[in-house]
């Protein structure tokens, strides 16, 4: 797969600053190209960004309301058909280093900006900077027609977004957060409602209790709701969270019984862990919420535990067999360590058996 970073190549700063210069007269397309083209191959993504956009100012000749409408206008034509939704991010961030002392203005451009693309990491320097302010802003912005809009009043106030700044106000406290959540709970797009399900669980890291209540008061009543809320406490499922499990309908299995629990001794760095084991129950095992939990060895005697999801579903026998491989292939996001490692079987968020099994060479 292509790196996002090469998106912001020299063809698409060259297509940019052609297209401002159609707009704008007096914009130094020779200057910016020069100040862009000099770095741009040794930064990486956000790096990228942010040299696109920052440039920008020093080569126009107007002041920062009328560069707005210019960008404005270079939306329109150059980001309409010509380039992907990620590229528009330099708009959106033109604003963020730029607008500030703009308040209105800048929320009226990022509002514009996001459409067809996001403006989800900028609109956050605006939040602290007046979030009582800010928020009526996206509360309005919930209501709008526009997905990309609603979408926007969520993601944008997220309490941890990856990538963007966290605020850290939010995580204290996320009450301003919840009039937009609940105007979108039921939103007709996809796409607005794993947003919501994402700030959801954003808050559930900080503030369990309150998305608990939020789940109890809205499960039941729909079932694109429904999956919104599962999505939305994700987290607090992976925890074995006793409350939301049961709302969920998790509930612990008595007299379970695990037979034949086997698994691979050792497994090498670059191949797969295999493991199976059998469920079984006097009546039928009804919902059932298969996990299992990795201990892995890391540097200095440290460790390190990850869950991951085997399977969920209502069994209607008394009895379930898995057999599962778990992949030690060589990924960018995990470094391997040699040595002991456990594995935990995780059934409706109870641990029922661990054992554990060496990790080699290849």
């Amino acid at each position: 797969m292509e790196p996002f970073k090469n998106l912001y190549n020299e063809n698409f700063v060259k297509s940019f600053a052609s297209n401002i210069k159609k707009h704008s007269s007096s914009f130094d397309e020779e200057l910016y190209l020069s100040l862009v083209l000099n770095e741009l191959e040794s930064l990486e993504l956000k790096m990228r960004i942010r040299l696109i956009s920052s440039n920008l100012q020093t080569c126009f000749k107007n002041d920062y309301l009328d560069n707005i409408k210019i960008l404005m206008q270079v939306k329109k034509d150059f980001f309409k058909e010509k380039t992907t939704s990620l590229q528009a991010l330099v708009l959106s961030d033109f604003v963020e280093v730029y607008g500030l002392k703009y308040f209105d203005i800048s929320m009226q451009a990022l509002e514009f900006f996001t459409v067809d693309s996001s403006s989800e990491f900028a609109v956050r320097k605006f939040i602290i900077e007046d979030e009582i302010k800010a928020m009526e802003y996206f509360y309005k912005w919930s209501k709008s027609s526009n997905e990309h809009v609603r979408r926007l009043s969520s993601e944008g106030c997220r309490p941890r977004l990856p990538w963007g700044i966290a605020i850290s106000s939010f995580k204290k406290n996320p009450m301003l957060i919840f009039p937009i959540l609940e105007e979108l709970k039921n939103d007709k797009s996809l796409y607005v409602r794993r947003s919501v399900a994402n700030n959801l669980n954003d808050i559930s890291k900080d503030n369990p209790s309150l998305v608990i209540n939020f789940i109890k008061e809205n499960i039941g009543f729909s079932k694109e709701c429904d999956s919104l809320l599962k999505h939305a406490g994700r987290t607090l499922l992976k925890k074995g969270d006793t409350q939301i499990l049961e709302v969920f309908g998790y509930k612990e299995i008595k007299n379970l019984i695990l037979k034949d629990f086997i698994l691979d001794m050792k497994v090498s760095i670059g191949e797969y862990l295999n493991f199976s084991f059998k469920l079984e129950s006097k009546d039928k095992l009804g919902l059932l919420r298969i996990e299992y939990e990795v201990d892995f060895q890391m540097a200095n005697n440290k460790r390190s535990k990850k869950v991951y999801m085997i399977s969920q579903s209502d069994v209607k026998s008394n009895s379930k067999y898995i057999n599962k491989k778990h992949s030690f292939k060589i990924i960018t996001t995990r470094k391997y360590y040699l040595g002991t490692h456990f594995i935990t079987l995780i059934v409706n968020g109870r641990k029922i058996q661990t054992k554990e099994f060496l990790l080699t060479k290849p």
